[in-house]
């Protein structure tokens, strides 16, 4: 019985540890629909088309980068995407 204790107190230690790492990670496209991106430092979201793909594409060459997924990027480079998205606007106001 004693072992049963043991256990479901590491067990609910853990789940306490993981939780907040996991609200975070929500946090990300929590109010963004169609599973949009949200800009952290803009505070507003932005939905992934082929037209954001397009924007995308042309800041990784203007940048020198090789091709990678947006969503496999590190939180800084993302960032930094974002960052120069606001400074590159579309002529239609930045449709997001």
């Amino acid at each position: 019985m004693q072992r049963l204790h043991r256990c479901l107190g590491s067990l609910l230690l853990g789940a306490t540890l993981i939780a907040p790492v996991g609200l975070q990670a929500k946090d990300k496209h929590q109010n963004c629909p169609n599973n949009g991106y949200y800009d952290r430092d803009h505070k507003d979201c932005h939905a992934w088309d082929d037209h954001e793909g397009r924007a995308y594409q042309s800041w990784q060459e203007a940048q020198h980068k090789t091709h990678r997924e947006f969503s496999k990027l590190k939180a800084k480079e993302q960032s930094e995407y974002w960052n120069w998205r606001h400074e590159h606007p579309d002529d239609d106001r930045d449709r997001h």
